[in-house]
């Protein structure tokens, strides 16, 4: 049975771990590649698929969870997939090379699958449109947290103890998770799809979204979204570790400055959204955000520049993607916000894998210079789509819904 009652506050915090917790586990990848391939005797050109796999997962079982967590209830598949998440990390323990890696990798992408969306969707059905920016920016936060304390720490973790030691780490966060939810997480008292759900009717339900202009644009922009940034972090420690030889020590320091970077800007791009409109913050720090990438390999020589050019890079990135989930949740209404947020983050997922699977073959061919000149023409036209064909919803007043004793 639901809790049907709950601070605001506690509800941004649960949301906010389990964000921590499942951004961490796919974030802990990029800087410890080097440590996978050497532990297991990976190529370097296939490492990226290790990240790919995990976004394709994602993808496809975003679409499946979409309409139940419609028909069922937010609270639900945050549950079923905070406990698998945290059973799948557990699973890294018994990995011994690249196809037992990679399975892992498949049933942790299951997981996030399911609960891809979801938290954005939980913020859209309980808080009012003139307040998401404000708790996405803080739920999104996570993110950033992960980069100052989990991030490094895993790659400590991986250091001392092999590379496993971070995923048992955020196991048990992600448990933790788990148990928040299941005591201080109500069910929003929103509408929920009637009727029987089938496959039928779900894929029906896609059609019906894609079928809108305004659906089908914003899609195609976080694909673009993800797909650039996938472009530019993947290999970006890789390159920094055998091209300018940074230690993996300065690494996790430069995460940790890129999550202070985060934690400073996500919540209060989320907050002034709320007061002057999503799309204005989104263009301008996209187009900010390409100028940077373009710049990498120019200006950093040292560890200092990298730092620094980190720093702005995640402050961009912060800038983004608070507005624009904030702005999804308002698209449809509220029996068809896990669909529409879960399509989402299926393709972003898409274009999340795209990038890693293309970052691979273009360092090893051209360098790292490749990997940011394409991200940077990700990021520009995402800013174009979302400035011309996603429209800027009306502000909302209305109070928070009430928690559903039915769950």
């Amino acid at each position: 049975m639901s809790p049907s009652r709950s601070s605001p506050t506690l509800i941004v915090f649960s949301l906010w771990l389990l964000i921590f917790a499942a951004s961490s586990q796919i974030m802990i990848i990029s800087p410890i590649l080097p440590r996978i391939g050497e532990e297991l005797g990976i190529a370097e050109s296939v490492l990226g698929t290790l990240i790919s796999a995990y976004s394709l997962m994602v993808g496809a079982f975003a679409i499946i969870a979409g309409p139940i967590s419609d028909k069922i209830g937010r609270r639900r598949i945050l549950l079923l997939g905070s406990g698998l998440m945290t059973v799948a990390l557990l699973m890294h323990h018994f990995v011994v090379g690249y196809y037992s890696f990679l399975a892992v990798r498949v049933g942790a992408g299951l997981a996030g699958g399911i609960l891809s969306g979801s938290a954005v969707a939980y913020v859209g059905d309980y808080f009012p449109y003139n307040r998401r920016g404000w708790a996405t920016g803080w739920v999104m936060s996570g993110m950033a947290a992960g980069q100052i304390a989990g991030i490094p720490l895993g790659i400590v973790l991986a250091g001392s103890f092999g590379f496993r030691a971070p995923f048992y780490l955020f196991s048990a966060a992600m448990g933790m998770t788990c148990i928040l939810i299941w005591f201080r997480v109500p069910q929003p008292d929103v509408r929920r799809t009637e009727g029987r759900l089938s496959v039928g009717r779900a894929i029906a339900g896609y059609k019906t979204l894609l079928g809108r202009k305004d659906i089908a644009s914003a899609t195609v922009a976080y694909f673009l979204m993800f797909m650039g940034v996938s472009l530019f972090v993947v290999y970006l420690p890789y390159w920094l570790e055998q091209d300018l030889g940074v230690t993996p020590g300065a690494i996790a320091i430069m995460f940790v400055v890129g999550g202070i970077a985060n934690v400073l800007t996500g919540p209060q791009a989320g907050r002034l959204s709320d007061r002057i409109g999503r799309k204005r913050i989104v263009i301008l720090s996209s187009l900010g955000l390409a100028v940077v990438m373009t710049l990498t390999t120019w200006v950093v020589r040292d560890v200092t520049s990298a730092y620094i050019l980190f720093f702005l890079t995640m402050v961009l990135v912060a800038m983004r993607i608070s507005p624009f989930s904030a702005l999804l949740t308002a698209l449809v209404s509220d029996d068809r916000r896990g669909s529409l947020m879960s399509l989402a983050v299926a393709i972003g997922q898409v274009g999340f894998a795209m990038g890693a699977a293309l970052a691979g073959p273009l360092y090893t061919r051209f360098g790292f210079a490749a990997d940011t000149v394409l991200g940077a023409i990700a990021v520009v036209a995402m800013a174009a789509v979302v400035g011309y064909l996603v429209p800027e919803p009306k502000v909302e007043s209305a109070a928070a819904p009430v928690a559903s004793a039915a769950d």
